[in-house]
């Protein structure tokens, strides 16, 4: 008689895995393109269909979600939703509860702070739709990048439209850092100082492309990109202002 593998069961409801599984299942659902209530956290991970595909795109949510840096190879060691958010909860991750109260929409803090990476995250949702050619209400801003369509050379594009509206000389690996858009509004709400306020100024506003190249020269630069004559980061110098 053969014995089949066993997963761990659930979290207890109330234990301080329960708010992990809960998001974790959320975030597993949205990867799958399934209802959360068809999802069995006591299922291995490859029985729920998750694939090395959807295993790359669920660990980039997850760790958007969470801030955490968590592998694909994490599904083997933690085979089942439940044994994961257990895993979660051991390190230190905190799930949403009712006591912390509601979280923002945007996936930023209350406050101060919080209030300048709204700012920032309502122009950078802006930016990104513009790059990936969609409508900024269906970006969700805790999704990672990959997620909202995101490649190298898109995220070249991104990247260079982001320092243009800040002035900052950031590059494409900073995406790797902060993997959602929520992430990284707080991040550059902490980088730029003042970034909010420049916003409402009429001179904060910056085109589609650097004022100095053509939409045609852009384009050229990232067909180089494409036929690897340039690095992206070779890409984003080019394309991000000169300072004088």
């Amino acid at each position: 008689m053969t014995s089949q593998p066993q997963t761990a069961p659930p979290p207890d409801p109330d234990g301080p895995a329960a708010g992990i599984l809960a998001e974790l299942t959320a975030v597993l659902a949205h990867t799958l393109e399934v209802e959360p209530g068809r999802i069995d956290p006591r299922q291995p991970f490859q029985v729920l269909g998750v694939d090395s595909i959807f295993a790359a795109e669920f660990v980039a949510a997850l760790n958007a979600r969470f801030g955490t840096s968590v592998t694909a190879a994490a599904l083997y060691e933690y085979p089942a939703p439940a044994d994961l958010a257990r895993h979660l909860a051991a390190t230190g991750v905190q799930g949403r509860t009712e006591e912390s109260g509601p979280s923002s929409p945007s996936g930023t803090s209350d406050g101060p702070a919080g209030s300048a990476a709204h700012a920032v995250l309502a122009e950078l949702r802006g930016h990104l739709a513009a790059t990936v050619h969609c409508d900024p209400a269906e970006l969700d801003p805790e999704a990672a990048f990959p997620l909202l369509g995101l490649d190298s050379i898109l995220a070249a594009e991104f990247v260079a439209a982001v320092n243009r509206a800040y002035g900052l000389t950031e590059r494409p690996v900073t995406l790797y850092d902060h993997p959602s858009l929520a992430a990284m509004a707080e991040y550059i709400a902490g980088a730029a100082p003042g970034a909010a306020e420049s916003l409402a100024r009429p001179d904060a506003v910056s085109d589609p492309v650097r004022s100095d190249l053509t939409r045609d020269e852009v384009d050229v630069l990232l067909d180089a990109v494409r036929d690897d004559m340039l690095t992206v980061d070779e890409a984003v110098t080019l394309l991000t202002p000169r300072l004088a």
